[in-house]
C-alpha cells in the first residue's frame, strides 16, 4: 500500500470512468477507508507526531477524494492518493503554523518534515508495526480502559462512531464526547507514538486484548452498511494478537483471545453465499471451514498458559473459545452438545454476567430444551437491550418455532426496524416473509 505512496500524483485517475471491476468512486473510497484508515493514521502519524493534524487531514483527503473521484475516476492507487493527499494538508498546515509563529523559516520546516520518516518515538527493537505502535499509544494507562478500546476502533481501524456506539451499547452522541475527550488527552498529556518498555508492556494487554476482541466482534456483527462480514477486519484484529504473543508468549489472555478468533474466524468462507447473503451457522458448509484454524485453536486451549491461575478476562475468553469449539468439533448442527453449551454459558455469565452473554445463552437453552425455555429467559431483556435488534430476532425465531406466528411477525417488524445493516435486515426480512408462505 506504501510503496511510491509520496510519488503518486493525486489527480491521476485510472480506469475508464474511474471505476476497478464493478466498483466505483464511492465504493472504492468506502472500500479503502475502510480496510486502509489505520494503516494511513499510523504512516502519518509515525512521519508528523500531530494527531491532530493526520485526523483533520485525512478527513480532508476523504472529502477531496469524494468530489475528485467522481469527476475523474478512481486513481490506480486509492490508498496512496490519500496518503499523499493528507500528507500535503499536513505540510501546509505546518508551512501556516510556522509563519504564524515566525519561528523558522518555511523551507525548513518543510525539510525537516520531508525528511523524518525514518524517525520514530522509540527504538524500533521491540516491534517493527506502525499499526500496533499506534494500538498502543491507544491503550496508554492514562486513558480510561473503554475509551482506549473506542478510539482504537476508531482511529486504527476505521470503525464508524455509530457502529463503536452500538458495540458498547451507548448512543451515538455519548460515544462521539468519549472519543473527542480521549484524542483530546492523547494530545494534552503527550501520549508518544511509542511501544512501552517490555516491561511495561503486561499492564496494556487486556486493555489491548479488549480492544482486538471488539474489532473483531465489529468485523463479524457490523452494525450498519452493506456488508454481511468485514473479514479482513476480523483479520487485522488476529494479527494484532499474533504480533502481541509473539512478543509475549503464553500470555494467557492473548492465548485465550487467539483461540476464540481462530474459532470463529475458521467459518469466515461459510459464512455467506455466493451472492453475499448470510449463512446461518447450523445451514454452513463445514467442509469450508478452515481446519487448520480449528485444529490451531484447540492446541491453544490445551495449552500450559490456560491450565493455572488466569485472570478473569482471560478466562471469560476461554470459556467463549470452548463453547465455538462445541460447535468447530460437532460434525454437523444435529451432533452440537447443546447441553455442554449451556453449561459453558453457566459458568460465562458467573464470570461476566453480560445481557448478551445472556441473550446466547438463552438460544442454547432453546436448542436443548425447546423454544418455551428458551423465551422464559428473554423476558427481562428488554431493559437492558433497548436498542439491540439480535434481541426481538431471537424473540420472533422462537416464537416461531413455538408456532406464534403472529407474535414472530410483530417481533420481526421490531428487529428489521431496528436493524442497520443491510444483509442482516435481508435475512431477518426474509424469514419473516417465510411465515406467511
Amino acid at each position: 500500500m506504501t510503496a511510491g505512496a509520496d510519488e503518486h500524483d493525486p489527480g491521476k485517475p485510472g480506469g475508464p470512468g474511474g471505476r476497478h471491476g464493478p466498483d466505483g468512486p464511492d465504493d472504492a473510497l468506502a472500500g479503502v477507508v475502510r480496510e486502509e484508515w489505520g494503516r494511513l493514521v499510523s504512516l502519518l502519524l509515525a512521519r508528523f507526531r500531530r494527531l491532530d493534524l493526520v485526523e483533520d487531514a485525512l478527513a480532508d483527503a476523504v472529502e477531496a477524494a469524494a468530489r475528485r473521484w467522481a469527476r475523474d475516476g478512481v486513481p490506480d492507487n486509492p490508498a496512496g492518493w490519500l496518503h499523499t493527499t493528507a500528507r500535503r494538508r499536513i505540510l501546509d498546515r505546518l508551512r501556516g503554523e510556522a509563519m504564524a509563529q515566525r519561528k523558522v523559516p518555511l523551507l525548513v520546516v518543510a525539510a525537516e518534515e520531508e525528511g523524518s520518516g525514518a524517525v520514530r518515538a522509540d527504538p524500533g527493537d521491540l516491534v517493527e508495526d506502525d499499526l500496533l505502535r499506534l494500538v498502543l499509544m491507544c491503550s496508554h494507562p492514562a486513558l480510561d480502559p473503554a475509551a482506549a478500546s473506542a478510539l482504537t476502533l476508531r482511529l486504527v481501524l476505521g470503525v464508524t462512531t455509530a457502529d463503536v456506539a452500538r458495540l458498547f451499547l451507548v448512543p451515538e452522541p455519548t460515544m462521539a464526547a468519549r472519543l473527542t475527550r480521549a484524542k483530546k488527552k492523547i494530545v494534552t498529556a503527550g501520549i508518544p507514538f511509542a511501544v512501552p518498555a517490555a516491561t511495561e508492556l503486561p499492564e496494556r494487554l487486556d486493555v489491548l486484548a479488549q480492544t482486538a476482541y471488539l474489532a473483531f466482534t465489529a468485523g463479524y456483527a457490523p452494525g450498519s452498511g452493506p456488508d454481511a462480514l468485514r473479514a479482513e477486519l476480523a483479520g487485522e484484529a488476529v494479527r494484532l494478537v499474533r504480533v502481541v504473543l509473539g512478543l509475549r508468549p503464553g500470555e494467557p489472555v492473548l492465548t485465550a483471545l487467539l483461540a476464540l478468533m481462530l474459532l470463529q474466524h475458521s467459518r469466515r468462507d461459510a459464512r455467506v453465499d455466493a451472492h453475499g447473503a448470510i449463512v446461518l451457522l447450523p445451514d454452513q458448509d463445514r467442509s469450508r471451514w478452515h481446519r487448520d484454524e480449528v485444529d490451531e485453536a484447540l492446541a491453544l486451549l490445551a495449552s500450559p498458559a490456560l491450565t493455572g491461575r488466569v485472570t478473569v478476562q482471560a478466562a471469560g475468553y476461554a470459556v467463549q473459545a470452548r463453547i465455538a469449539a462445541e460447535h468447530a468439533t460437532a460434525p454437523d448442527a444435529a451432533s452440537t452438545r447443546w447441553d455442554r453449551v449451556v453449561a459453558h454459558y453457566d459458568t460465562l455469565l458467573r464470570l461476566a454476567p453480560t445481557p448478551s452473554a445472556r441473550l446466547a445463552r438463552a438460544v442454547a437453552v432453546a436448542e436443548a430444551d425447546g423454544p418455551r425455555a428458551g423465551l422464559a429467559l428473554l423476558d427481562d431483556l428488554d431493559e437492558q437491550l433497548p436498542h439491540s435488534h439480535r434481541l426481538p430476532a431471537v424473540r420472533a425465531e422462537l416464537l416461531s418455532r413455538a408456532g406464534d406466528h403472529d407474535g414472530a411477525r410483530a417481533a420481526y417488524a421490531v428487529a428489521i426496524a431496528r436493524c442497520a445493516n443491510d444483509a442482516e435486515r435481508a435475512l431477518l426480512t426474509g424469514r419473516r416473509d417465510a411465515l406467511d408462505a
